[in-house]
Formats: C-alpha cells, structure tokens, sequence
C-alpha cells in the first residue's frame, strides 16, 4: 500500500513542530515551493543543502509510438524537471 504525504500533512507538522497557525503555516510552506519554483524558471537549478538539486531540462521533440495500436505521434518539445538527491541523503535513505 502506497501512502503519499499531502501538503496538509506538511503544514500540520509545521503547525505542531513551529506552533505557527494552520493559516501562517500553510503560507509559510506555499512560499518555500514558490521560491523554489521561481529560482528553477529563471536560474534552471535549484541546489539544498544536504537535500538535492532541482534542474530544468530542455526535452527536444521526437517520434513516439502507441504500443498498441503502433500509430507513430510527434512528441513537443517540453522542459522537464529532474531531481537529484545529495550524497547524504542517499547515505541516510541507505542507512536506514
């Protein structure tokens, strides 16, 4: 079974840990993701501290297939966001 942590669980913490309001935390959290998210559009990386990098990366277009029907599609040029977790996190996910 597969449990996903929700932004309200997030602002909770943050509610519980800090004892900010619910309001003030939930700011607090949307602020962190909008910093990160502006700082990946005009920078294309985003570094944290013993956490990993955000990149923005350029996908070209190219030829896709459906596998079942075999129909061939172009696929647009997009960027991608990709992460790449730090050493110590890997260390501490490993450790664990």
């Amino acid at each position: 079974m597969r449990i996903n942590l929700t932004k309200k669980e997030i602002v909770n913490a943050i509610y519980m840990q800090i004892g900010f309001s619910k309001k003030i935390s939930e700011n607090l959290l949307e602020d962190v993701f909008q910093i990160i998210l502006n700082n990946i559009i005009s920078n294309n990386k985003v570094k944290i501290a013993k956490f990993g990098t955000f990149l923005l990366r350029k996908k070209n277009s190219r030829i896709g297939r459906n596998p079942k029907t075999k129909e061939e599609k172009i696929i647009s040029e997009r960027n991608v966001i990709l992460f790449r977790p730090s050493k110590e996190l890997k260390k501490l996910i490993n450790d664990q």
